[in-house]
Formats: structure tokens, C-alpha cells, sequence
């Protein structure tokens, strides 16, 4: 019974790969992947529809909106993107955001 005891060296699987995803510098780009991912979450199923890329670099958010009258709308409302897209993350993720 003594052979399932943990030793003071184990830890969780979780903190194990957080710790790991740090050490790689992968964190935030997990961080990433989890906001495209809940992007129709955070601006609906119209706005998703309408999004055929979507990537983030050096704290821009690039979206290519399918819609000239939807990007026209989203440009007036960068701020909104960018405070639902750093709020998801739980960090400033973003601070711009960029329409092809």
C-alpha cells in the first residue's frame, strides 16, 4: 500500500504542463489559440460567419472579414474586439486590431 504514496518530488499533470508551457514560452500562444477558438463566442455566430482568418502577431489582432459593410461596422468598434479579446485571454493580449 506504501507504493501509492506520493513522494514530495511528484506534482499534478496540470501544474506540470503549466510549468512546461512556461519554461517553452508556449503559454501565450496556448493563450491565443484558446481566443480564435472562442471568437464566435465573443462576437456571435453573424460576425463569425464572416471571418475566414484570423490570427494574432506582435499584439495585433488580424481578422479577413468577408463583408465590406460587417468590417466597416467592426473598424467603428476596434475597442469593444480589443477589451472582449483581452478580457477571454486574462491578460493585454492585444492593443490593435487590423481588416483585410
Amino acid at each position: 500500500m506504501s507504493d501509492l504514496k506520493r513522494t514530495s518530488n511528484e506534482a499534478p499533470l496540470k501544474e506540470v504542463i503549466d510549468r512546461w508551457l512556461k519554461a517553452y514560452r508556449l503559454d501565450s500562444k496556448m493563450k491565443e489559440l484558446d481566443v480564435i477558438e472562442a471568437w464566435p463566442e465573443m462576437m456571435g455566430t453573424a460576425v463569425a460567419h464572416r471571418t475566414s482568418q484570423i490570427s494574432i502577431r506582435n499584439k495585433t489582432l488580424y481578422l479577413k472579414i468577408d463583408s465590406s459593410v460587417m468590417r466597416d461596422e467592426l473598424a467603428h468598434g476596434k475597442q469593444v474586439i480589443i477589451e472582449r479579446v483581452n478580457q477571454k485571454a486574462g491578460f493585454d493580449m492585444i492593443n490593435d486590431v487590423w481588416f483585410g
